[in-house]
């Protein structure tokens, strides 16, 4: 009924950047808070940054100042700009939102992720 597909992910050089983006389609009422998360080898998935619907947004340290999320409710697409990439960002980044599917339901969604990798 509801699907998120990430794309924009790829091999790229330190210092470099990518663009994600992440669209909902399906029966959608409405989108509240979405996020990117990613999760590295060996290690537990992590918030990366917020925004909510009114376009209010955080960020995890290890990304301030490099990264930027955003989001088209027109379009039902969130953005991730990811500037000055580390080899450290490398992970499979996932896109989750909440969203009300009918007047009584609503839930959070994941996609299914799609590689960084940041490597020289």
């Amino acid at each position: 009924q509801v699907r998120l597909v990430e794309s924009g992910g790829g091999l790229v050089q330190p210092g470099g950047s990518l663009r994600l983006s992440c669209a909902a389609s399906g029966s959608i009422i409405s989108i509240y808070d979405m996020g990117w998360f990613r999760q590295a080898p060996g290690k537990q998935r992590e918030l990366v940054a917020t925004i909510t619907k009114g376009g209010s947004t955080n960020y995890a340290d290890s990304v301030k100042d490099r990264f930027t999320i955003s989001r088209d409710n027109n379009k039902a697409t969130m953005y991730l700009q990811m500037n000055s990439l580390k080899p450290e960002d490398t992970a499979v980044y996932s896109c989750n939102a909440d969203i009300r599917v009918d007047f009584a339901t609503r839930n959070r969604y994941w996609g299914q992720g799609t590689q960084v990798t940041v490597s020289s």
